[in-house]
């Protein structure tokens, strides 16, 4: 950073400076300059990242915070973990300087190495008081050859502009000598920048199933163009992974590349794009109430995630499908995937959908071994409730296409936050029996009725039994030539026998254990006894425990067409349902 910046004009708002010319540091340098406009000004930066519901404590990664008033330093006040008081005697322009150490890969996140930069400005620009509906100047220094991608209007200068905080913390950074690729999308224009490799040179069909896509989400929101003006995806083509960030103008997405090369993994990266295009709708401009304005120092509970989530994760199955990318095959066994997850979660027997969404910050993204127990995902369950709304609206003459624009209309366009009154509102509008069936199907633990409303389009769910015993438990092969447990199921034979995740099998009925294949082979062993006994090591003591085995369990259950329940009536419904048609 040069040692003396030019000083603020308090008239343009905040200047943002990042430093990236010594990536394999790993340190971002921030210069903030600015014009206070109260003798005690508070530097503040947000707790979490929008769209990803968990406080992350960005303030973890801040270091050196100093603060520069003309030939004086100003000693910061720290009054809470993220924000700090300036005891200020004039309104001279200041100088903060501070760093950031960036090395957590997410699209939350932010990542500085020799290859790339990606920043996720919640975690890096301090919010200022009095400057958050103010423009912010956002300026880079980057090492050579590196070229800055930004979603926010650039300057003459080369700097980027934005027209207050919020959106400056909406626009992601990434920054490396990438390829950029320019197509558009109904006349607007949208770049595809890639790290990792250049996947529309390697497929030629890439942008344009991609522009297909956007165009069937134009269409279903019952628009002629996006809602951005201008559009910028970033991906991530990592060795594995799999994320998606939505934002006003861009998306930010993570995938594996050997998952990219498995079958089918290219349709589902094409659903993680289409599912973060549609948020520029639902959920960036059609939002909830509660987060309408943000509050980025805290944890804001908000119900109606299983819509804003749960409906984008159902139609992201459908969309590439109706824009001519995959086949009916394809979406019957993604479907089928996501159902049968969904039925073999013993946790939606316990959380509720609207609950799901309200602990969203306890719960969804602080899994652990018990978690599938305990919980449901709004994603998972919100997709299954959202599946059965639109075949309930179907036999009402109507689809969830048509609540999704009615609610764009009312409440995304107008720029008014929903509240679950009005979501409720708009379903009952097309099917009034809605008014009570909605509110049961997101309290309850009890699930819908997923077989009638398959059978209106000619499909059913069949279970496949495992071949082996059910033993109630999740096994991981250690280094080593070891196995523990991953996870215990409630309520199962290892959890009957007083067993506990991070246990260590050691041998089962005087047979050794050493890896998957040992046990297949001691359980294949016919014993008149119906109690196995288990010998196993917990915190370096060997014990011994009793463990009776249950009948097989389903292991996944099967979406398919049901030549019982098929008709010519029922296959015409099944095409209109998959085309996103009423």
């Amino acid at each position: 950073m040069p040692d003396d910046p030019p000083q603020p004009d308090a008239a343009a708002g905040p200047v943002i400076q990042l430093d990236l010319r010594e990536p394999h540091r790993h340190l971002v340098q921030v210069t903030l300059l600015l014009t206070p406009r109260c003798l005690r000004p508070e530097l503040q930066l947000p707790a979490w990242t929008p769209g990803s519901y968990l406080i992350r404590d960005h303030v973890r990664n801040l270091e050196g915070l100093e603060v520069i008033q003309g030939d004086s330093n100003v000693v910061p006040i720290r009054v809470s973990e993220a924000c700090w008081r300036l005891p200020l005697t004039s309104l001279a322009p200041l100088v903060v300087r501070y760093r950031l150490q960036a090395t957590e890969l997410t699209v939350r996140t932010c990542h500085l190495s020799a290859d790339h930069g990606f920043l996720a400005l919640a975690g890096v620009v301090l919010e200022a008081t009095g400057e958050r509906w103010n423009p912010h100047r956002l300026e880079l220094l980057l090492p050579e050859g590196w070229q800055a991608f930004i979603p926010l209007p650039a300057a003459a200068d080369g700097a980027w502009i934005a027209g207050d905080y919020d959106r400056l913390i909406d626009a992601p950074v990434e920054a490396g000598p990438h390829p950029c690729h320019r197509f558009s999308v109904a006349g607007v224009p949208h770049r595809w920048v890639t790290w990792g490799g250049d996947l529309p040179a390697r497929d030629p069909a890439w942008l344009a199933d991609v522009e297909r896509i956007a165009l069937t989400c134009c269409r279903l929101m019952g628009e002629t163009a996006p809602a951005s003006d201008d559009y910028l995806f970033v991906l991530h083509l990592l060795d594995a992974g799999f994320g998606g960030l939505e934002h006003d103008h861009a998306s930010v997405l993570q995938y594996g590349r050997r998952a990219l090369a498995a079958p089918g993994g290219r349709r589902k990266l094409l659903q993680l794009v289409a599912h973060e295009y549609l948020h520029q709708w639902n959920v960036r401009r059609l939002k909830p109430a509660e987060l309408t304005p943000l509050d980025y120092g805290r944890a804001t509970i908000v119900s109606g995630l299983w819509f804003a989530e749960g409906v984008t994760s159902y139609l992201d199955l459908l969309l590439p499908l109706a824009a001519g990318v995959g086949t009916e095959a394809d979406l019957l066994e993604d479907l089928g995937a996501d159902l049968s997850r969904y039925l073999l979660t013993p946790g939606r027997r316990v959380q509720g959908l609207r609950q799901s969404a309200e602990e969203a910050w306890v719960k969804l993204y602080r899994q652990d071994a018990s978690s599938a127990d305990s919980q449901i995902s709004y994603y998972l369950k919100g997709a299954v409730v959202a599946l059965v709304l639109d075949l309930h609206l179907r036999r009402h003459g109507s689809s969830l296409g048509m609540v999704l624009r009615g609610l764009w209309r009312s409440h995304g366009a107008a720029g008014r936050g929903y509240t679950d009154a009005d979501l409720v509102d708009a379903f009952a509008d097309q099917a009034p029996d809605l008014a009570e069936l909605l509110p049961l199907w997101l309290e309850s633990t009890d699930d819908p009725d997923l077989d009638a409303y398959l059978a209106d389009v000619g499909l059913a769910l069949r279970p496949k039994p495992a071949n082996e015993p059910f033993l109630g438990w999740q096994l991981e092969e250690a280094a080593g030539g070891s196995m523990r447990l991953k996870r215990v199921h409630r309520d199962g034979p290892a959890e009957r026998a007083c067993l506990q995740a991070g246990d260590e099998l050691l041998a089962l009925d005087d047979l050794r254990l050493r890896s998957l294949e040992d046990l297949a082979l001691a359980l294949a062993i016919p014993t008149a006894a119906a109690e196995r006994q288990l010998l196993f090591c917990r915190d370096g003591r060997v014990r011994l425990t009793g463990l009776q085995p249950d009948s097989p369990a389903i292991a996944s259950w099967q979406l398919v067409i049901d030549p019982e329940r098929d008709s010519a009536l029922k296959r015409a419904n099944r095409q209109r349902w998959l085309s996103l048609q009423p």
